[in-house]
């Protein structure tokens, strides 16, 4: 048995079933935060949904729901403009957190801000790097894979 062979199987046995049990955690944290928290949360239960019950019922209604969004998402031009736009819009967010340029200190509910962006740095410009870069690549297969010709209208043929 090849030293690779071994890998994988460890992999398919313990190694998902730990990586699920990380992703479930460390996606919730990441939910509020600057980055694909939804897809690692997600990742992680389809890992877990190999070993358990629970989490095969959790992950069919999710997986049934991001198809419909999916679907929903491309079905129209401006649709599929408008989250191009958002996608290049997090990766301009991630260039001004890189960059950190000084704001105007102000207060929110008694938490003041400034002159420092919150969380300024390379970490959270990764964060939302990544988060453009899942974004657009969603986008990209949802529309080769679900994109309807016409926008989901039929044409009638003459």
């Amino acid at each position: 048995m090849s030293v690779g062979t071994r890998i994988k199987g460890w992999f398919r046995r313990t190694g998902s079933e730990a990586l699920g049990w990380v992703l479930v955690p460390l996606g919730i944290i990441l939910m509020p935060a600057p980055g694909p928290g939804t897809l690692v949360l997600v990742g992680g239960i389809a890992l877990l949904s190999r070993h358990y019950v629970w989490a095969q019922r959790i992950l069919g209604p999710l997986e049934r729901r991001a198809i419909e969004a999916a679907k929903f998402g491309v079905a129209t031009w401006p649709r599929i403009l408008l989250s191009a736009a958002g996608g290049v819009w997090l990766a301009v967010l991630g260039v001004i957190w890189w960059i950190g340029p000084d704001i105007p200190e102000f207060e929110v509910l008694g938490v003041g801000f400034g002159p420092e962006l919150p969380a300024q740095g390379w970490v959270t410009a990764l964060g939302l790097w990544a988060s453009a870069a899942a974004a657009l690549g969603l986008l990209v297969y949802s529309v080769v894979r679900w994109r309807e010709p016409h926008g989901g209208r039929t044409v009638d043929a003459p």
